[in-house]
């Protein structure tokens, strides 16, 4: 049996997840937290074989998260399931000390896989990202990806369609409508937008995207 520790600040997620993983006899879920310092207060009580951690949660996020785990509780082994698919995160968590990396858009044969890879204490990172860096590898160009300069961070045809949206006051959830997605996926691209251009927030980050004519 395999015992699982959901991390993830949205309680549909979590449910969600439990529902899907509720037919698999070899997965037992032994605890929730919607944060990381819950994470950290549940791990005194509970030792589970894989921790399913989300990357964007308030009080202490993903990143945060696994740096805490990596210097109290080096020996428990890391899934990181999120919304977020760029390289630089992939990286980022790996090095973080995660075996594991999978989308949220994955199906359930795959999550169930992946938590069994991850729980052999193997490597495992979702087939869609695998794909995205298989494709990066074989065109290093960046392909259809948008650059406006050399001095400008490399933004998608979806991101700069988020951009422009977002320039022009629409919400999220507006957004979402606009261009079919999920609010999540509106909220993950807004982020990603954020962190590439290194904006303090959305103000600063259309000041940039004017200032450097990403957008009119």
């Amino acid at each position: 049996m395999i015992k699982v520790i959901l991390v993830d600040d949205h309680t549909l997620i979590r449910d969600g997840l439990k529902s899907l993983l509720k037919s698999e006899r070899t997965i037992q879920i032994v605890g929730e937290a919607e944060n990381g310092q819950q994470l950290l207060e549940l791990l005194e009580t509970v030792t589970p074989d894989v921790i399913m951690l989300d990357l964007n949660m308030p009080v202490m996020d993903g990143f945060e998260t696994l740096q805490h785990l990596k210097q109290k509780h080096p020996d428990l082994k890391v899934l990181v399931l999120t919304m977020l698919d760029q390289e630089s995160y992939v990286h980022k968590v790996r090095t973080s000390g995660a075996m594991g990396y999978v989308l949220k858009t994955a199906g359930r044969d795959e999550l169930v896989h992946a938590i069994k890879t991850v729980a052999n204490d193997n490597s495992f990172i979702s087939s869609e990202v695998a794909l995205n860096l298989l494709n990066k590898a074989n065109n290093p160009d960046g392909g259809g990806s948008t650059t406006a300069s050399k001095n400008n961070p490399e933004l998608s045809k979806r991101e700069m369609e988020v951009l422009k949206l977002i320039a022009e006051g629409y919400t999220n959830a507006e957004i979402a409508d606009k261009l079919f997605a999920s609010k999540r996926t509106i909220e993950s691209h807004r982020q990603h937008l954020i962190e590439k251009t290194k904006a303090r927030n959305t103000a600063t980050l259309i000041k940039y995207a004017i200032q450097e004519g990403l957008i009119d």
